[in-house]
């Protein structure tokens, strides 16, 4: 008998198929180590459903999830950053910008529009990660404040994911100027009276946590999101000492007041639409 032969195994199948019969089909759970099958993963909203670790969800799943069916309308995506600083690291930033349109399919890091959330008009807007890590530009900072500036005309309650690293380092003083707008046009909605509902994904850090992320009338967090300005390592290295366990990650947050609810994925359209109903109504 051959080597080859010998590896057939009961069933007829050659040991070195049935090792890669699995490839593609299972994924590997950074939190608990368990193996599931990527239905499964995608089935349960990216949510581990041996563990609850809730992996990231693109934007385009989180309009899916929160806007009833057929209601979601596109606006303000003409827009595309300048590059007023003729910014250059490892690459021109036009280039940069290009590349992550390219690699996306969208033009910046936020998608924002019109929608309906349990049958109540809204305003709707969601981060990008996978552009740039989420980070606030110009457009950015502009498509936010045209969002709360429609909520204060229509009188639509305003509903914004935030998923960021912050603000974009080669935009400079540009993208820390988004901070103060985006606020501005915060305040204009609470004048109006109409409601703001802020959902902070993970993670929500630097300018965009220190502008308008928790400045909702309610903020709502995932499970272990990281929430702060800098990061932990940052903070340690700059006070000299240790952190409390789990500081800034959403259950920290909540215990000391700095959000509303922690909601799971799969109850975060339930409790958007319960909370929108009670603001507005």
């Amino acid at each position: 008998m051959t080597v080859a032969e010998f590896a057939k195994t009961k069933a007829g199948v050659d040991a070195s198929e049935k090792r890669t019969l699995g490839e593609g089909l299972f994924r590997k759970c950074d939190a608990c180590g368990d193996a599931v099958k990527k239905e499964d993963f995608e089935r349960n909203l990216e949510v581990c459903p041996a563990c609850g670790f809730h992996f990231h969800l693109a934007a385009e799943g989180w309009i899916d999830l929160l806007a009833d069916t057929g209601t979601w309308t596109a606006l303000d995506t003409e827009l595309v950053a300048a590059d007023p600083l003729a910014f250059v690291d490892s690459k021109a930033y036009p280039d940069r910008v290009e590349a992550a349109r390219d690699a996306t399919g969208v033009n910046d890091a936020i998608l924002a529009g019109t929608a309906q959330i349990g049958r109540r008009p809204v305003q709707l807007g969601v981060f990008v990660f996978r552009f740039m890590g989420g980070s606030m530009g110009s457009v950015v900072g502009e498509v936010v404040t045209r969002l709360m500036e429609r909520g204060a005309e229509h009188g639509q309650p305003v509903v914004l994911l935030s998923c960021s690293g912050g603000a974009r380092m080669q935009e400079g003083s540009l993208s820390l100027m988004q901070m103060a707008k985006t606020v501005a046009a915060r305040a204009k909605l609470r004048e109006a009276g109409v409601p703001f509902v802020s959902i902070l994904l993970n993670p929500t850090t630097g300018g965009v946590a220190a502008s308008f992320a928790l400045q909702g009338d309610v903020n709502i967090a995932e499970p272990g999101a990281l929430i702060g300005f800098a990061g932990p390592r940052v903070i340690e290295d700059t006070i000299k000492q240790k952190l409390p366990e789990g500081f800034q990650r959403a259950e920290f947050l909540l215990e000391h007041g700095m959000i509303d609810l922690i909601s799971t994925r799969q109850d975060m359209r339930d409790n958007v639409a319960r909370i929108v109903e009670y603001l507005a109504g």
